[in-house]
């Protein structure tokens, strides 16, 4: 008991003076680790960089015991209820850190060209333009308050689902004279209008004064899917209508296969392109049943493969992402998936789901020689750091093709509905 007493106070009285003259680097350190940490079983916790010093945390971290001579560091795992970790510096007790300890969790990359096509609910506004009519011309849509943007969901109470559903209620409406009743829905909520249509004296046949659109195509690339649900996760960011910048509102969707014919090579302020073609059988593999800025989410009908990794990885957590080399899966001709080198510029250790987590740069002199850097097409590539999916590419820079964001797997999964947090602990 006595030498116990004096190694203590003998600890104490080395803390106080390491502070007092300006050699208490490692206590700052271990102040500033997080008071809780969330990790997959087997990780690596990485306590204070000056200390070098990390424990493997297995089945509980009760069994967690690691001494680091050079700082006089103790870790040692408790259980009381919950799971925690005791940190020591010079015998004496200076942080407990809560540890939530994750289920090892593991997706199959994508990298897989892929074609999308979605379908609006209802039908989208995307310009005016005026009727020719024997008073003159006039736009009865931009004469009804109707704006670009605005998406036409009803007609005279019945619901409207494609483009072709449009005709006959305006033909009807025009030959009666009697008003549309249109139910509009817009940014700031759902609301109702009438519109009169104009007879066209060119083609003798009435008209809006609108240009609409029922649906969107184009391609990107897969990031994930869960081997045990098929859900999936492409493009990493938002699917936006190209005359009105606005998200699309999905009603339904499906994607199919692509290939990659021809690569228009980025440059400064001038992004380049992947060019492709939905594959010849048009077979559809899966749905999208969301679109969100996170990307676009469905569910596959029929496994793929991208023949360089299909067996599922583990994954990282945002705040597991670390600064330097990494690896993009992506197409960049035919339906090959091929690795190439990045290195991650920076990241955040994001708490809360958010977009451009990350910042790339393309180092592969191959995929630079062919491509420029990031190019359209490319979003949603999945983005590997020693052997674990950390993110997918998702804007290019337009100054500079070689560098982009990215965004971290976790927000991903999360939109995608998949729980990787073992009902212990939710994303918001």
């Amino acid at each position: 008991m006595k030498w116990e007493l004096l190694r203590k106070l003998l600890g104490g009285f080395l803390l106080v003076s390491l502070c007092l003259i300006g050699f208490s680097k490692p206590f700052q350190d271990y102040l500033h680790i997080p008071k809780s940490i969330t990790i997959f079983q087997g990780d690596q916790i990485n306590f204070a960089k000056a200390a070098e010093v990390s424990a493997s945390v297995n089945q509980s971290v009760k069994n967690v015991n690691v001494q680091e001579q050079k700082h006089s560091l103790a870790i040692t795992g408790k259980k009381a209820g919950h799971e925690e970790i005791f940190l020591e510096l010079a015998g004496l007790p200076i942080k407990r850190v809560d540890v939530n300890v994750l289920k090892n969790f593991r997706i199959i990359p994508g990298g897989q060209s892929i074609g999308v096509k979605l379908n609006s609910k209802g039908v989208l506004v995307v310009g005016h333009h005026l009727v020719e009519t024997k008073n003159g011309k006039v736009s009865p849509g931009d004469q009804a308050g109707i704006k670009v943007g605005d998406i036409i969901t009803k007609l005279n109470g019945h619901t409207i689902e494609k483009m072709s559903d449009v005709a006959p209620f305006v033909q009807e409406a025009g030959e009666s004279g009697n008003a549309l009743k249109v139910t509009i829905q817009r940014d700031s909520g759902k609301f109702n209008t009438q519109i009169q249509p104009k007879k066209d004296e060119s083609e003798n046949i009435y008209k809006l004064g609108l240009y609409i659109r029922d649906s969107a195509a184009g391609i990107g690339t897969m990031t994930f899917i869960d081997p045990k649900s098929k859900k999936y996760g492409a493009l990493g960011h938002v699917i936006s209508d190209m005359d009105t910048k606005k998200p699309i509102v999905v009603e339904n969707g499906q994607i199919v296969r692509s290939t990659v014919t021809s690569i228009e090579k980025g440059s400064n302020g001038n992004p380049g392109e992947k060019l492709a073609r939905f594959s010849a059988d048009r077979e559809v593999i899966g749905d999208i049943k969301q679109n969100s800025p996170f990307g676009i989410f469905g569910n596959l009908h029929k496994m793929i493969k991208n023949g360089k990794y299909d067996k599922p990885l583990p994954i990282a957590l945002s705040d597991q992402v670390k600064e330097g080399p990494a690896k993009i899966l992506t197409v960049v001709d035919g339906d090959k998936v091929e690795a190439f080198d990045i290195e991650v510029v920076s990241t955040i250790p994001q708490k809360f789901p958010a977009t451009k987590g990350m910042i790339i740069k393309v180092t592969d002199p191959r995929l630079l020689e062919k491509t420029g850097g990031i190019v359209q097409g490319m979003s949603g590539s999945p983005i590997i750091q020693n052997g674990k999916v950390i993110g997918a590419v998702t804007h290019v820079f337009v100054n500079d093709p070689t560098s982009g964001y990215g965004v971290h797997i976790e927000w991903m999964l999360n939109k995608a509905g998949i729980n990787i947090y073992d009902d212990k602990e939710k994303a918001s």
